[in-house]
């Protein structure tokens, strides 16, 4: 069973910077149905949304334009943990960060998801 495990949110300034990290737990990547990580957020009242994915067999990486060359989405697969690097931060970042695995990175094909981890940007 995967288990992932999400650690590094905290409060920050804007215009600052955070490191998000996920450890994974129950497999090696890329195994079915987990051909995908990302990384999701959901802010208090809204919909939860994808920030950053990436492919982990074509190591291909996709983000949306709301964070597009601020946000960065790595993996070390020798320590099987996934990263976000977010830099230049504002405080419509301000949500609650999640570790995602799955066949896809959209909502319903998602099959692991992270606990969670609070970003806050004054």
């Amino acid at each position: 069973h995967v288990q992932l495990v999400e650690s590094g949110g905290g409060s920050v300034q804007a215009g600052g910077s955070l490191r998000l990290s996920c450890a994974t737990h129950g497999y090696t990547a890329p195994s079915y149905p987990y051909f995908y990580m990302g990384w999701f957020r959901q802010a208090t009242g809204k919909e939860r949304e994808r920030v950053a994915c990436l492919h982990l067999e074509l190591n291909k990486t996709n983000y949306p334009d709301s964070v597009k060359g601020r946000f960065t989405i790595s993996r070390d697969a020798a320590k099987n943990t996934l990263y976000l690097q977010m830099n230049n931060l504002e405080p419509e970042d301000t949500a609650v960060y999640y570790c995602a695995a799955g066949r896809a990175c959209r909502i319903p094909e998602i099959d692991a998801w992270g606990q969670g981890t609070q970003v806050t940007v004054s």
